[in-house]
C-alpha cells in the first residue's frame, strides 16, 4: 500500500510493503517486501532496504546507506553520510551506513557516516555512533560515557 498522501517515485518497491503518508522515496531508492515506512520519512536515491524492515515516523535515509532484512528503525534516527558537511560543497565524500540483518536502532539516536552497526545489534535510544558495532552488542551511552554490553 503507498499512501495517496505521498511522493513515491521509486519503482522498486516490494510486495506487502506500507509507504504512509507524507513520506518522499526518489526514483532509484530499492525497498524490499513486508516493510512499513511510517509518516514523515524521506528515501534518498542510492538507498538499499531489505525485507521486513520498520522505519518509524520523521527518519531521512540518505544516498550510501544499506539497511538489510529484519532492521528495526525507530522514530526520529538520523543517519549522516558526509564527515564534513557544507552548503554547496561539490567536493563532498560520501560515506555510507550499513545496518545489518536483524539490528534495531532506537529512538533519536545519530547515525555517524562510515559506521556499520553489525547483525542483531541493539542501539539504545538517544545514542550517538561514531564507530562500527560489532554484532550480537548492545551500544549505550550514558551521561557522556559508552558502554557496550
Amino acid at each position: 500500500m503507498i499512501h495517496n498522501l505521498s511522493d513515491v517515485q521509486s519503482v522498486n518497491i516490494g510486495a506487502n510493503t506500507n509507504i504512509w503518508q507524507f513520506c518522499v522515496v526518489l526514483p532509484g531508492a530499492e525497498i524490499g517486501d513486508n516493510c512499513n515506512i511510517c509518516s514523515h520519512c524521506f528515501i534518498e536515491n542510492e538507498v538499499k532496504i531489505g525485507n521486513n524492515v520498520t522505519v518509524k515516523c520523521g527518519v531521512q535515509i540518505w544516498d550510501g546507506i544499506t539497511i538489510e532484512d529484519d532492521v528495526f528503525i525507530g522514530p526520529n534516527v538520523t543517519f549522516c553520510n558526509d564527515r564534513h558537511p557544507k552548503s554547496r560543497n561539490k567536493n563532498y565524500i560520501l560515506e555510507g551506513v550499513t545496518v545489518k540483518k536483524g539490528a534495531a536502532i532506537g529512538a533519536g539516536s545519530v547515525i555517524l557516516p562510515g559506521v556499520t552497526i553489525g547483525e542483531n545489534a541493539v542501539i539504545a535510544a538517544g545514542s550517538v555512533v561514531v564507530k562500527d558495532v560489532p554484532a550480537n552488542t548492545t551500544y549505550i551511552v550514558k551521561v557522556g560515557k559508552t558502554c557496550e554490553k
